[in-house]
């Protein structure tokens, strides 16, 4: 009886243990779903708020916001090819190594554009500008060249997959076509001549039957004479 006991305690405590754990999963996965949700919430609101200012605003603050749209625009679409991409060409895992260790510099230069923007001697901003525009130059080339890399590559398998299948079409429609000898050949495996008649119809026309071995219905056969008995 304590070995029931004992037994059942242990099943309870793991059950328990199970749905502590299924709890404390469900719990993290949906905060990271809030977490990621509120993160691209912040990023459509500061990617509006930045185009309104590239837009709106003129000098150093203007041309700030300038950058920090075409660096974030860049490597946002970057992201998104190569991770599109990459699902379905395993060859395109080094891309995106790289353009993870691309993004890192990207990060690094939004940070000090977003500084700079908040930095109240324009003077000094003015002054570093002109490094902060060719960063930003460097960055977004490296990762426009990599979306285009892996656009064009993507492409180019396209266009040779359309090619074998049309290659393949076009046999397959050639041998759906090619009703040639089986479709004329009769049922002896003669071939019509140019007049549509087969040799066996040539050659009656040629050698007409004999009109003694045809019997007709009105004709009655000779009877067999009978051998005579003797008695």
């Amino acid at each position: 009886m304590e070995a029931v006991i004992l037994i059942l305690a242990l099943l309870f405590v793991a059950f328990v243990a199970l749905g502590v754990f299924a709890s404390v999963k469900a719990v993290k996965a949906a905060k990271r779903g809030v977490d990621r949700t509120i993160s691209q919430a912040r990023r459509t609101v500061e990617d509006t708020t930045l185009r309104a200012r590239s837009m709106g605003q003129m000098g150093v603050p203007g041309e700030l916001a300038q950058l920090r749209v075409r660096l974030r625009t860049s490597m946002k679409a970057t992201q998104d090819a190569l991770h599109a991409g990459a699902a379905e060409d395993a060859s395109l895992s080094e891309s995106v190594a790289l353009f993870e260790r691309l993004s890192a510099h990207g990060r690094e230069l939004d940070d000090d554009l977003r500084q700079m923007e908040r930095d109240p001697d324009r003077a000094r901003v003015a002054e570093r500008l002109a490094g902060l525009r060719e960063r930003t130059e460097r960055i977004t080339r490296s990762a426009d060249s990599l979306r285009w890399a892996a656009r064009d590559r993507a492409r180019k398998f396209a266009e040779d997959d359309l090619a074998s299948l049309s290659e393949q079409i076009d046999v397959e429609s050639g041998a759906l076509r090619h009703w040639s000898t089986v479709d004329s050949v009769d049922s002896h495996g003669e071939e019509p001549a140019a007049d549509g008649r087969t040799d066996a119809a040539r050659a009656e026309a040629i050698e007409p039957p004999d009109p003694r071995q045809n019997v007709y219905p009105w004709q009655k056969q000779a009877r067999q004479a009978r051998p005579e008995t003797t008695n």
